[in-house]
């Protein structure tokens, strides 16, 4: 894997990032490299998150294609991690819901 390779991915993502989102000074890349392949963490400004993952994740499913693409091109395997820092807006899915049955109690079924 050449330099050239390492700037292209990461430019690239930045790129695209910052013309996405509102606050592009807080977007940051950071590339790693391991047995896997490379793996691109995208950090950007909480109330952009919307703005990268898109509706249903579409735009973070474009830019995943378009990065294994890039990858392909270049003989290596490229993943991209959205950073979600703790304390996000995003709820947590819940497992112990409370339902109210009070309305079919008295069904006698």
């Amino acid at each position: 894997m050449t330099n050239q390779t390492q700037v292209s991915d990461k430019a690239f993502l930045e790129f695209i990032a910052k013309s996405i989102v509102s606050n592009p000074d807080a977007v940051s890349v950071e590339r790693t490299v391991d047995e896997m392949g490379v793996l691109l963490t995208l950090k950007i400004d909480q109330a952009d998150m919307g703005y990268i993952i898109g509706r249903k994740g579409q735009t973070a499913q474009a830019l995943r294609t378009l990065l294994k693409i890039i990858g392909a091109k270049n003989n290596a395997r490229v993943n991209l991690k959205i950073y979600e820092p703790e304390g996000s807006r995003r709820p947590m899915a819940s497992t112990n819901v409370d339902i109210d049955t009070s309305s079919v109690d008295d069904l006698r079924i």
